[in-house]
């Protein structure tokens, strides 16, 4: 049975480079094109982007789109850190370094959302622009006082459990079907996509979350090692032990920036929208997405793209 091509690990050719000391994996489609780096969050791998790469590649980017350290293909952190400053640090590495660019757009939502604010903050003649969707933000108190800016408690004690013991729920989560079955709960039950957006009755049912969708992005997350590095984001938060370096995330960032929201999302502050304008102030929209939730690049491909076309069009036009 043929494998549908938004599911198809072999879909893009995989390639790999070891700027930082471990081995990047990373996608790259469309070579000469306006450089378009797609970094992926939590939980998830370089697939997210699976249904965007290809039209991206079309309008005129260059895409690349890589596995952060401790994901999908890519090896683990030699120095044992996992978060934002080291996820970084090995993109510039990777994208100015080994592929030579030396003006870029980036795209990034949750985890990734860090990544690259933290990266237009260090590298602000290497970062043109970029689009954030839902991501976590900088804090303004004053100029976001009265805005929802906390989701609801239910939503957050997986943040809590993976931040303050990470190595008794990777204990716990000791068979690669269990941590599959962990991951699933973030595509499914736990509302953070719109609902259904990764079941597909057309396609074969799967052995986790009822979906072959589900089963596709929760496969790079069976490995143990693997799964304990992807929580060093969240224990950077409460353990200065995790922390390679601070972060440069602040407020604000005058980084041209356009800013997408999945409504549906119940993860991220209710009003991410407003807050992002708040951080963002040289922003286009904020545009909010219908029957949309947190993983924009899957949930939403056509709008991702029309939208950073229409954002970049500048740079295509004159790339041409």
């Amino acid at each position: 049975m043929d494998v549908p091509p938004d599911i198809d690990p072999a879909r893009f050719e995989v390639h790999t480079a070891s700027p930082r000391g471990f081995s990047q994996a990373y996608v790259r489609e469309g070579a000469g094109g306006v450089p378009l780096v797609c970094v992926h969050g939590w939980p998830e791998s370089k697939r997210v982007f699976w249904r965007v790469i290809e039209p991206f590649a079309a309008a005129g980017f260059e895409v690349v789109v890589p596995d952060l350290r401790g994901f999908g293909d890519s090896g683990l952190g030699p120095d044992g850190f996992h978060d934002v400053p080291s996820h970084a640090h090995d993109i510039y590495a990777l994208v100015h370094d080994v592929l030579g660019h030396e003006r870029v757009v980036l795209l990034g939502g949750d985890l990734g959302g860090p990544v690259i604010q933290d990266l237009a903050l260090r590298h602000p003649d290497w970062v043109d622009r970029m689009v954030l969707f839902n991501s976590p933000l900088p804090y303004d108190k004053e100029r976001m006082a009265g805005m929802r800016s906390r989701p609801a408690r239910e939503a957050s004690d997986y943040f809590v459990r993976q931040g303050t013991d990470p190595d008794g729920l990777a204990a716990e989560l000791d068979t690669p079907e269990q941590r599959r079955r962990y991951i699933a709960t973030f595509y499914t039950s736990r509302f953070w996509a719109h609902p259904g957006a990764f079941v597909d009755p057309a396609e074969p049912p799967g052995r986790f979350g009822g979906s072959a969708v589900v089963d596709f992005h929760t496969e790079p997350f069976a490995d143990g090692k693997k799964l304990r590095a992807s929580f060093g984001g969240y224990e950077s938060t409460f353990s200065g032990a995790a922390r390679s370096e601070p972060t440069t995330m602040a407020t604000p960032n005058f980084t041209r920036c356009l800013i997408l929201f999945g409504t549906s999302d119940h993860v991220i502050y209710p009003e991410y929208d407003r807050m992002a304008a708040v951080v963002f102030p040289k922003h286009v929209g904020p545009f909010l997405l219908r029957d949309c939730g947190h993983f924009v690049p899957w949930e939403a491909p056509h709008a991702l793209v029309s939208g950073l076309v229409a954002f970049c069009g500048d740079r295509l036009a004159a790339s041409r």
